[in-house]
């Protein structure tokens, strides 16, 4: 029942934003009176942390499954922008947003987990690219890792990069060059481009 809960709560508050979402409206969409869901979350707000850790590691799951495939690194990033589009698509984009300005403790748990979990996921992929020659071999790991993980929080800020100006999916690969253009050695930059060229089409 308390799973059936959270994925009920997960997909409302992602479609329709978890400022929005009442505990009424979902025990109406899952046919259940509101002390139900009660009995398995004590407030709302029990129920948005349960969501948000419950949507982290469902992205985490497909991530690390992504990583154990044999991929080379500069394929691997995409293949991981590509896997967290189609999980948030036709989700509401400010979500994380919504998050920030009505749960604030909530979002702080949540960040420095994401940031704990994406340094040492990019840490990862930057060695195994300069091990390939990929990626240059003096690059400061950690710096780049944090730098990586401020861009991929700061491009979801839809005041700074507003949505009719730049698509969510355009907006997710322009970092991604960005990023790899700037840690690459010309052999990397070889499959990056011939990487894009494939996937125009």
């Amino acid at each position: 029942m308390k799973e059936k809960i959270l994925d009920k709560a997960t997909e409302m508050f992602l479609s329709l934003g978890f400022k929005s979402v009442t505990m009424d409206d979902i025990a109406d969409e899952l046919g259940m009176s509101k002390k139900t869901i009660y009995q398995h979350f004590k407030t709302k707000t029990a129920l948005v942390e349960a969501t948000a850790f419950y949507i982290f590691e469902s992205i985490c799951s497909g991530i690390e499954f992504i990583c154990e495939a044999a991929h080379n690194p500069i394929e691997e990033l995409f293949h991981i922008k590509r896997f967290v589009g189609d999980y948030m698509k036709d989700k509401k984009s400010s979500a994380q947003f919504q998050l920030k300005k009505y749960y604030p403790r909530i979002y702080e748990r949540l960040i420095l987990k994401q940031f704990e979990v994406m340094r040492e996921s990019v840490s990862e992929n930057i060695a195994k690219g300069i091990e390939m020659g990929l990626f240059r071999k003096e690059l400061d790991v950690d710096f780049i890792a944090r730098i990586y993980f401020s861009g991929m929080v700061g491009i979801k800020d839809t005041e700074i990069f507003p949505i009719d100006l730049y698509a969510p999916d355009e907006l997710g690969t322009k970092f991604l060059e960005y990023h790899i253009c700037g840690i690459a050695t010309e052999s990397g930059l070889k499959i990056l481009n011939e990487f894009i060229n494939e996937n125009k089409n």
